[in-house]
């Protein structure tokens, strides 16, 4: 008998089948059984399950002798089940990784219930993905199992079949069976809740709900939406027979008329002409269903539909269609008059003096304040504090205009935008973002996947109003002077940003460690994957979990990902996505852990171990391009897969000799300027005019102690440099 039976019906999902299945079969928990019903599909359903099931014995295909609808398929599969609890999907959503092993985890946790609801989320065919917005009523926190009565806001959550686990005896003895007809979920799903003697739940996103550009059934206009009336028939009928859950009948009564009052008001659900007919059955219903003397939902359109006022509600609809079409109109003209207005003020305010006390700053994205403008912005304050500093706000503002036409020094790490007209006497300092590994600029000309539709033209228009271009590294002034060209000045002075990394204390290092929750004595990694251009959902390659399982206890995972579906924070795994100040992540953490994100190269400069997950490199060298190879002279140890991650860091090759070693070559070649300041450097040659001193040849930086060194000891002293840095003129 295994543990799990999940249960796949599929009808005309041919296009996503394949996938459906993979994430059930791809599962890390081995204990389960899929079903997989072919409801006579006019498809390949069929033959792609036949396939499936030739090559994994796990899969067991059933084929109905006739298309019998989802709810039949689903009590087909039922009748095969042998598992302990029973899940379902649908043939065109996936199972989230590891989603069996989480779910297996948390029943053994709250003691074998009847039911575990688990959550969920929106993958748009465009690649939005969107959380359940009622995850909150999902909570792991209180006691665990309950049941209805200590959890009611349950039945408000989505009513499908699919976003829970049931006990297959607790459904066999109840006699649970889906009905036919469209909106089947609705007479199992609020049954099941109300008779389950026990409910759990997992905060956690087990499937991905596809929402589908064309296709779905309930976004189909059809006279089958009418069969919605038949399932709270059936729903009250359930109450009738058990007369001690009668006290649920308002709440399923104000869920009914939420869910006629969608049908109704929905354009792509009822056919044309039928909306009477639809209104005259809901006023029927409500007045069947309702228990007298309890309150109504309040709201027009739900008293519209309770009271099956179908003229009233048509006239109401082409008066709000009016309605829209007017403050559409009206909303294109205030927006061409307000744009002409700025435009405008834009000028005006360019033909006045400049505030050669003002410095601007902007930043992307922003908020960044671990981000090269925020680190020079406190440069301007330490050494020139006549200049009063301030920071881009919401853009297409009169206040927008004036600061850009007025203020003497732009700093930003992207760019203004074309609506920004460089004035002279303005001074554009443009810091970029760090060191480039993936091609950037003009060489993006061969990476239309990276590239993203990039504006070359507009970009050497903006590139043309650079007066200076900061620099880390002499690979970094060659790159940017190739791959964006112009009459600018390079500052090969270093990465401001780095500066906060070299004048930590040990206090610090302890504060920020205590503020993000790593425990006393653990190893901190600090996980920053890499953006995939050729990929429009970012999931990390590393699964985090399951990471974090292989390294052991001593290990706290700190994960940055990028925008995508934030990952499932733990007690060791720590999600710092939105964290808005980078470097004060890399101070708080032991090593970093990163495949091709050029944090690496600021990283370095703190002397600490770096590992390289390399296990799509060849890709990433594909759709982006490199500058440099990796393999060939990494600042750290490599590693392919996740196994390989784990006995890096078990074995202590992450922060062995050999990994010292390229440590230090990488350092000598990109970090030869991480003292501590370089925004001071930036300032007394941008503002004051004075070009500092520089390093010496040949001259080395004090090697940096770990985070667990620095939180028991204080930082060493950083020499001063002497003699003068390079500034060398773009081309």
């Amino acid at each position: 008998m295994p543990r799990f039976s999940v249960i796949v019906p599929a009808y005309q999902v041919q296009a996503y089948l394949a996938e459906c299945l993979d994430s059930v079969l791809a599962q890390s928990y081995p204990d389960f059984e899929l079903i997989a019903v072919d409801d006579r599909s006019p498809d390949g359903c069929g033959a792609i399950i036949d396939e499936y099931a030739a090559r994994d014995p796990r899969l067991r295909a059933v084929h109905l002798p006739e298309n019998a609808g989802l709810g039949m398929a689903r009590n087909a599969g039922i009748d095969e089940a042998s598992g302990d609890y029973l899940l379902f999907l649908d043939g065109d959503d996936t199972l989230t990784p590891h989603t069996l092993r989480a779910v297996a985890d948390r029943l053994a946790a709250t003691g074998q219930p009847d039911v575990l609801v688990f959550d969920y989320a929106r993958t748009h065919w465009d690649g939005t993905i969107l959380r359940n917005r009622l995850a909150d009523r999902l909570t792991e926190d209180g006691p665990a199992p309950f049941t209805l009565a200590g959890r009611p806001g349950l039945l408000r959550v989505l009513m499908v079949a699919w976003n829970k686990a049931y006990r297959r005896e607790f459904v066999t003895r109840e006699g649970f069976r889906f009905p036919p007809g469209y909106y089947e979920d609705t007479p199992w799903t609020f049954p099941v809740l109300m008779a389950a003697g026990s409910i759990a739940t997992l905060d956690r996103v087990c499937v991905h709900y596809r929402q589908r550009r064309r296709g779905s059934i309930l976004r189909t206009t059809s006279p089958r939406h009418f069969d919605v009336f038949d399932q709270y028939d059936r729903v009250f009928a359930y109450l009738r027979e058990r007369p001690e859950l009668e006290r649920w009948r308002p709440e399923l009564y104000a869920r009914m008329l939420d869910h006629l009052t969608t049908v109704a008001t929905r354009r792509d659900r009822l056919p044309r002409g039928s909306h009477p007919a639809f209104l005259r059955r809901a006023r029927a219903h409500c007045r069947r269903h309702r228990t007298p003397g309890t309150p109504v939902p309040p709201g027009l359109r739900r008293a519209l539909v309770r009271h099956g006022l179908h003229r009233t509600f048509r006239t109401l609809r082409l008066a709000a269609a009016l309605r829209r079409h007017a403050r559409a109109s009206a909303r294109r003209w205030a927006q061409a008059l307000r744009t002409a207005a700025l435009r405008l003020h834009y000028r005006v305010q360019r033909h006045l003096p400049l505030r050669a006390d003002r410095a601007l700053f902007a930043a992307d994205p922003a908020p960044d304040y671990g981000c090269d403008p925020s680190a020079l912005e406190a440069a301007f304050h330490a050494h020139a504090p006549h200049i009063r500093t301030a920071w881009l706000g919401r853009p297409g503002t009169a206040a927008h205009f004036t600061a850009l036409a007025r203020s003497k020094y732009l700093v930003h790490n992207a760019g203004f935008g074309p609506g920004l007209v460089k004035r002279p006497g303005q001074v554009y300092v443009q810091t970029r973002c760090g060191t480039p590994l993936g091609h950037t600029g003009l060489d993006l000309q061969e990476r239309p996947a990276a590239a993203h539709g990039t504006d070359f033209a507009g970009h050497l228009r903006e590139v043309d109003q650079w007066d200076y271009v900061l620099s880390g590294n002499r690979h970094s002034t060659l790159t940017w002077e190739r791959a964006h060209p112009g009459n600018y000045t390079t500052l090969e002075y270093g990465s401001p940003r780095n500066d906060a990394l070299q004048h930590a204390t040990s206090a610090d290092v302890a504060r920020l460690r205590a503020s993000l929750g790593v425990p006393e004595g653990a190893v901190a990694v600090l996980y920053v994957p890499a953006r995939r251009d050729h990929r429009r959902t970012q999931t990390p390659p590393l699964d985090p979990g399951r990471l974090l399982g292989l390294l052991g206890p001593r290990f706290t995972l700190l994960i940055r990902a990028p925008l995508g579906e934030p990952p499932a924070a733990g007690a060791r795994l720590v999600d710092v996505s939105a964290h808005p100040d980078l470097p004060s992540l890399c101070l708080a953490s032991d090593a970093l852990l990163t495949d091709f994100s050029p944090l690496m190269f600021d990283y370095a400069g703190l002397d600490r171990p770096v590992v390289l997950h390399t296990g799509d490199w060849d890709t990433f060298r594909t759709v982006r391009g490199a500058y440099l190879d990796l393999l060939a002279g990494p600042p750290g140890p490599l590693a392919r897969t996740e196994e390989e991650v784990a006995d890096v860091f078990a074995s202590g090759h992450w922060r062995g000799v050999r990994s010292a070693r390229l440590r230090a070559a990488f350092r000598e070649r990109f970090c030869p300027y991480d003292d501590g300041n370089a925004g001071e450097r930036v300032v007394r040659h941008v503002v004051l005019g004075r070009p500092p001193g520089a390093v010496p040849p040949g001259a080395r930086r004090p090697v940096r102690p770990s985070a667990e060194a620095l939180v028991r000891a204080p930082l060493a002293s950083v020499p001063q440099p002497s003699g003068p840095l390079p500034v060398t003129e773009g081309r």
